[in-house]
């Protein structure tokens, strides 16, 4: 994601001709999409983008099971 970010900053700054990037080449803005869509197909084979995919899936489940813990800690403590 982030070399997407920096391909779309490097175009625009192409495009508006703002310097240094306004002398390089059109090949080496291109070249900066391509080792995106590289850096996704490799991160897909290896299971990477899954894997983060899960990570954050398990957390949000652990900060819920948290949060209502706690709810219910509290709920409990205002009946005494």
């Amino acid at each position: 994601m982030y070399l997407l970010i920096v391909a779309v900053i490097l175009t625009v700054l192409k495009y508006m001709e703002i310097a240094p990037v306004a002398g390089w080449s059109w090949w080496l803005i291109i070249g900066v999409y391509a080792a995106t869509a590289v850096w996704w197909q490799v991160a897909d084979a290896t299971g990477y983008s899954k894997r983060k995919s899960m990570e954050r899936e398990e957390q949000i489940r652990k900060d819920r099971q948290q949060r209502n813990s706690d709810r219910l800690k509290q709920s409990n403590q205002k009946r005494k």
